[in-house]
């Protein structure tokens, strides 16, 4: 078993959120971070916000790219290499999709 942290975040534009955060540990360690108001009812303009972070806290073999093209898209790379980073990335990414179902109180089939 692992500890769960419940924190408070406030955001770039002052929204507060609740925010979960846990480390996953292997060869490598991550610590992750997940938080959501929920859905509040169409774009950003309503206040819906969504956030998450994955840090590395030791050995992880993680290389990180962000890009915005002209038309204003962006877009995040991630580069794992390595057995054990393979791993906690996906226990990291559960984590953090089961953080996003739980908090946006939605019914999923």
């Amino acid at each position: 078993m692992y500890e769960v942290k419940e924190n408070r975040r406030t955001l770039g534009d002052g929204t507060e959120i609740t925010t979960y955060t846990r480390d996953v540990v292997s060869c490598n360690i991550l610590e992750v971070e997940a938080g959501t108001n929920g859905y509040q009812g169409g774009d950003s303009g309503h206040g819906g916000r969504t956030y998450f972070r994955i840090k590395d806290e030791g050995s992880t073999d993680m290389n990180i790219q962000t890009r915005s093209d002209r038309y204003g898209g962006s877009e995040v790379e991630v580069i794992l290499g390595g057995d054990c980073e393979l791993e906690t990335m996906i226990r990291a990414l559960k984590f953090i999709t089961k953080v996003l179902e739980e908090e946006s109180r939605e019914v999923y089939d």
